[in-house]
C-alpha cells in the first residue's frame, strides 16, 4: 500500500524536477518534500530520484513508479469522487479535429475517463468545418478545433499556433516549378490556408495527394510528395518547416478552441474543457 499523499508529493517532483517547486505547487515546505520522497522510496525499497546541485533525476525504478503513481491515484480520485456522491453520470459526446490526436489529447481523455468513469464519452475525430456542422445539428456536445487567429467565434480558446509548410527534409522543388501540395479533401482550413496563401503570392500549385486524415497526410509527407500546411507545434521531429527554403508565403496562425452545444450537460462539458484548458495541446512525445 503506498500512501497517496507520498505518490502526489512523488509526482510534483517527477513533473518539476525541482524538490523546491514541487513544494510550492502542493503548499509544503522543501524539507517535507524530502521526507515524503525518503518515506516513499523506503516502502518501495527502491531508490526513485536522484539529485544534485543542478538537477533532479528519476532513476528507472522512479519512472516506473511514476506511471504506477498516476494509475494510482486516478483510481484514487475516482473512487472518492463516487462514494462521496458527487460522481458524475451521463453521455459526453466529443468531437477533436483529427491533428490534434498527435498531442497529448489522447492521455487527456485516458486520464478524464480514469477519473469519471460513470461518464461515457464518445469521441468524433473529424475535419474541424464537420465537426462545427454536428455541433450545430446537436450531434455533439464539446468540440476541439482550430480556426483562424482572431476569428470572432463562440468558445474558449486554449492555445495558439501558427501554420506553417512541412516537408521532408530531403525534398527538392526545382525553381519554376509548381508547389506540390499534400492537404486534407475539401472543406479543411488548413487546405484553403494553403491554396490562399499561394494564390496571393502568384505560386502556382498542384495536388500531389488528397487525403483524409492527419495520419494519410503525414504518410505523404514522408514519402516525399510534397509540402503541406501544418501547425508548427504539431510537426513530428522526422519532418521540417521548409517555408524559408522554398520562399512560400506566409499561412498566418490559429487558435486551438473548445466550443460547447448550449443545451449540453453543463457539468460535464465544464469538467473535460477544465481536464484539457490544464494540459494544454503540445505534441505527443
Amino acid at each position: 500500500m503506498f500512501d497517496p499523499a507520498l505518490l502526489a508529493t512523488f509526482l510534483a517532483v517527477a513533473e518539476t524536477r525541482s524538490f523546491t517547486n514541487a513544494g510550492l505547487r502542493l503548499g509544503i515546505s522543501q524539507p517535507t518534500v524530502s521526507q515524503h520522497i525518503g518515506r516513499l522510496e523506503k516502502a518501495a525499497g527502491r531508490t526513485l530520484v536522484t539529485r544534485d546541485t543542478r538537477e533532479v533525476r528519476l532513476t528507472d525504478n522512479g519512472d516506473a513508479m511514476a506511471g504506477f503513481a498516476r494509475t494510482i491515484l486516478a483510481a484514487h480520485s475516482a473512487a472518492e469522487s463516487y462514494f462521496s456522491g458527487s460522481a458524475m453520470s451521463g453521455r459526453l459526446r466529443f468531437g477533436a479535429a483529427d491533428d490534434l490526436a498527435i498531442t497529448q489529447l489522447p492521455r487527456i481523455l485516458r486520464h478524464f475517463r480514469q477519473l469519471h468513469p460513470q461518464i461515457n464519452l464518445e469521441l468524433t475525430v473529424n475535419q474541424s468545418a464537420p465537426l462545427r456542422r454536428r455541433l450545430a445539428a446537436g450531434h455533439l456536445d464539446l468540440i476541439f478545433v482550430k480556426q483562424t487567429a482572431g476569428e470572432s467565434a463562440e468558445g474558449t480558446r486554449v492555445a495558439g499556433d501558427s501554420m506553417v509548410w512541412m516537408a521532408q527534409e530531403k525534398l527538392q522543388i526545382e525553381t519554376g516549378q509548381p508547389v506540390p501540395l499534400i492537404a486534407y479533401q475539401a472543406p479543411s482550413l488548413s487546405r484553403q490556408l494553403a491554396i490562399d496563401a499561394l494564390e496571393s503570392a502568384g505560386r502556382t500549385w498542384r495536388i500531389t495527394c488528397n487525403t483524409r486524415d492527419v495520419n494519410g497526410m503525414l504518410a505523404a509527407v514522408r514519402a516525399g510528395m510534397g509540402v503541406a500546411a501544418f501547425p508548427f507545434s504539431l510537426i513530428p521531429s522526422d519532418l521540417v518547416k521548409v517555408s524559408r527554403r522554398f520562399s512560400l508565403p506566409d499561412l498566418g496562425d490559429v487558435d486551438y478552441v473548445l466550443v460547447a452545444n448550449p443545451a449540453a450537460p453543463r457539468e460535464t462539458v465544464d469538467a473535460l474543457t477544465t481536464a484539457i484548458m490544464s494540459r494544454g495541446v503540445s505534441r505527443a512525445v
